[in-house]
């Protein structure tokens, strides 16, 4: 499966006026971020262990 393929969703922290918007695409084994204003750019991938620790950092728990 590309990339391209994926189902992505906006992150709902992101701002709907043109600001930080995150997408995240999650499958299995891996959960794929990108930048929604620059879809075809640079990428990340991670495993869902590393994804869950950074979203629960993210929030302050």
């Amino acid at each position: 499966m590309s990339t391209a393929d994926l189902a992505w969703f906006k992150s709902s922290y992101s701002s709907g006026e043109g600001g930080e918007c995150v997408e995240v695409a999650a499958q299995p084994t891996t959960v794929h971020i990108r930048d929604s204003k620059n879809p075809d750019g640079p990428q990340l991938a991670v495993a869902p262990t590393a994804w869950a620790v950074f979203v629960d950092v993210a929030a302050g728990a």
